[in-house]
């Protein structure tokens, strides 16, 4: 069940972190919807602040039916009541006395057969996932140039994980970083880490002819993150073709752009576009019968 609350603030940023304050939920738990672009008025006439709407999911509340009633306990008729008479009368009306004497023997309850309760089955325990390995990277080749500039990076930021770079496609190398602690790297939506991927990319192929694309990540941010976003751009397009209007995402950067674009590609009756300047640029989902998505 889909729940959501509005909060305002001076910039949009400052909005989406008193809404998740307020939640107490992380930003990749919640889809941000911009109400009202902040204002600065003239002279701080008519300034208006920033206001977003931020929905978030809750667990639906089972419902516990109402116990029906048959038609047999509704028409019931009610035991009748004993008569005065009846209750003046003795208990043992042939022997009075001697059942005031000798109290009647309790019997002996008969004994139930024990319920044969199903055995229960025991839950195999689950085997721990092995650890991703890596091959160490050859002496002299580009996969040993990245591993050293992001260790150097690493050392200056004072962490202690290590970095394991890998070919996945003809110019495509992956890094993952592995450690512990790696939140501060990832930093906020993924920005720390953009910032060493972006460095890295520079680095290692300032005085290379042939320009490869490196991709750093930690803990499987980046996948994560992609996945979310997938959803938000579904929901979103759902709400654009419910109430025909459009809605502009939060600022995201060129990558979480792209995702939001490809994802709705061919989603019928929706288009998006980009707009906005850097780091504020967004991304705007249009009602648009027939329509097709665009990039940036």
């Amino acid at each position: 069940m889909e729940k959501f609350i509005t909060a305002t603030g001076k910039t949009i940023d400052l909005a989406i972190e008193a809404a998740l304050r307020e939640l107490k939920l992380d930003r990749d738990s919640v889809s941000v919807e911009v109400l009202e672009n902040p204002k600065s008025g003239f002279l701080g006439f008519g300034a208006s602040p920033a206001k977003v709407k931020v929905t978030y999911e809750v667990p639906d509340e089972p419902q516990r039916p109402a116990p029906a009633l048959s038609a047999a306990s509704r028409s019931k008729p009610k035991k009748a009541e004993p008569r005065p008479e009846a209750l003046n009368k003795p208990l043992n009306p042939i022997n009075p006395a001697a059942a005031k004497a000798a109290p009647a023997e309790k019997r002996p309850a008969a004994e139930k057969p024990a319920e044969k309760r199903p055995e229960r089955r025991e839950r195999a325990p689950r085997a721990p996932q092995p650890e991703k390995t890596y091959a160490p990277a050859a002496p002299g080749s580009k996969e040993e140039r990245i591993e050293q500039f992001i260790q150097g990076l690493l050392t200056h930021m004072g962490s202690d994980a290590v970095p394991h770079a890998y070919k996945s496609d003809a110019d495509t190398y992956q890094v993952d970083l592995v450690g512990e602690d790696l939140g501060f790297l990832i930093g906020r939506r993924g920005e720390t880490l953009d910032a060493i991927q972006h460095l890295t990319n520079y680095a290692v192929n300032r005085d290379s002819s042939r320009r490869s694309r490196i991709n750093v990540d930690a803990e499987n941010y980046r996948r994560k993150r992609e996945e979310s976003l997938k959803r938000l751009a579904q929901k979103v397009a759902g709400k654009v073709v419910k109430y025909r209007r459009s809605i502009t995402l939060e600022p995201m950067n060129a990558y979480e752009r792209h995702v939001i674009h490809a994802t709705l590609q061919d989603y019928p009756d929706v288009t998006t576009h980009s707009t906005g300047t850097e780091p504020g640029r967004r991304v705007v989902v249009s009602y648009s019968r027939g329509g097709a998505a665009q990039d940036d």
